[in-house]
């Protein structure tokens, strides 16, 4: 028999839109993937030759649980940097990619019971590593206030069980930036309220004029000895497949990350952790500044076919490099009509009769959307999101 865990949570609802997907194209019919969480980009020339040099070296053992205390140094100087607040190495881990990030601090953190606020739509594993750690998630609905969670509905959300708050900006699925009083306010409750707050910026260089990615610590300080940073370069500098990213945060809890870390998966890739360094040292953002024009590019063009929707409000795109598309006024004109679909519906259609890809709301907590990547090549974006705009055109 299994383990009773197993049955409180499924696998990843973006990966099961990637496999539909691959089925599809294996199946003999063309696809345009627009799934997957990440861009399509050849690697960094800094990552590559940090790599290469690592390899010719011979780098084949064990670092530190954590992580190279050089890069461990890096990552604080350059997180420094970006919140206008000293951190030290001992207060960073370097991590398998974001996911163990989160992993680390739901497992450090959480007792059975405990709750954790989430504001819906979420990313998948969110939910489910909470869970996985004994954990309750609480949803916060954010469809009325433009995807940001009201300070208010946090508040009346706090119970004698919360233990924190998971903040995700720029958001995935939703591409919605929290602003600067959004933060402070979440600051200040998680104070008065003694709850952590666990804020996840993987997609934090990717904020589109005229708005602005703010680390939460930064705005508000006081908040830094409650706080965790979620990061990973999967999405900064297109290394989905190296799994490096980090944890930053009060050194009790990195300590405890570490003893935890050392029964999972030890260090994270070595070579992978040179390579990271060897960018950071570096100094050349030659390469983000390339990835982020690609990406601001794609979102222009994408924005610009998405207009020509009837039924569907142009999505704001204000971060990351996703469409988040609101279904709900075309599910209100179909029930009028006698017609109801939900967004799994929509997935399906828009798969067999345009050939396009997506994610449904439903594996974000929201059975009224669908997620679209354009972090793909610009030909193929193009002809996928006209096929689309034809297709959900015909629901009206």
């Amino acid at each position: 028999m299994l383990a009773q865990r197993t049955v409180l949570f499924k696998s990843s609802g973006t990966a099961a839109a990637r496999t539909a997907a691959k089925a599809a194209a294996a199946n003999g019919k063309e696809i345009i993937d627009l799934t997957a969480g990440e861009i399509w980009s050849d690697l960094a020339p800094s990552v590559r030759e940090g790599a290469i040099a690592a390899i010719n070296r011979n780098v084949n053992r064990y670092t530190d649980t954590l992580g190279l205390m050089e890069l461990r140094h890096a990552l604080a100087r350059k997180i420094s940097a970006e919140t206008a607040q000293p951190w030290s190495a001992n207060e960073i881990a370097v991590t398998n990619g974001a996911k163990q990030a989160l992993f680390n601090a739901a497992m450090a953190l959480l007792n059975p019971g405990d709750e954790v606020l989430i504001p819906a739509p979420y990313w998948t594993t969110f939910p489910a590593q909470i869970v996985v750690a004994g954990g309750t998630p609480v949803f916060i609905e954010t469809r009325h206030n433009s995807y940001v969670p009201r300070l208010t509905d946090l508040a009346a959300a706090v119970t004698p069980k919360t233990k924190a708050i998971v903040v995700n900006t720029p958001n995935n699925p939703t591409g919605a930036i929290y602003d600067r009083d959004t933060l402070a306010g979440i600051a200040q409750l998680a104070i008065d309220r003694n709850l952590w707050i666990i804020f996840d910026e993987c997609y934090g260089t990717f904020a589109h004029a005229p708005h602005t990615h703010h680390p939460i610590v930064s705005v508000a300080p006081r908040a830094r000895d409650r706080t965790l940073i979620v990061n990973s370069f999967s999405k900064s500098l297109a290394l989905t497949g190296w799994r490096i990213g980090y944890l930053a945060g009060p050194k009790a809890v990195i300590s405890a990350v570490k003893a935890l870390q050392s029964h999972t998966t030890s260090n994270a890739n070595v070579i992978a952790q040179y390579a990271l360094l060897h960018h950071l040292e570096s100094g050349d953002p030659a390469f983000q500044l390339q990835l982020q024009r690609h990406v601001a590019n794609a979102r222009a063009l994408g924005l610009s076919i998405l207009s020509t929707l009837t039924s569907v409000p142009q999505p704001a795109a204000q971060g990351g490099f996703y469409f988040y598309l609101d279904l709900s006024e075309l599910q209100r004109q179909a029930k009028a009509h006698g017609r109801e679909f939900s967004a799994d519906d929509v997935v399906k259609t828009l798969l067999m009769d345009a050939g396009v890809a997506t994610v449904s709301g439903t594996a974000f907590g929201d059975p009224a959307a669908v997620r679209l990547s354009y972090g793909i090549n610009l030909e193929l974006l193009d002809k996928g999101l006209r096929c689309l705009t034809a297709t959900l055109n015909t629901w009206n």
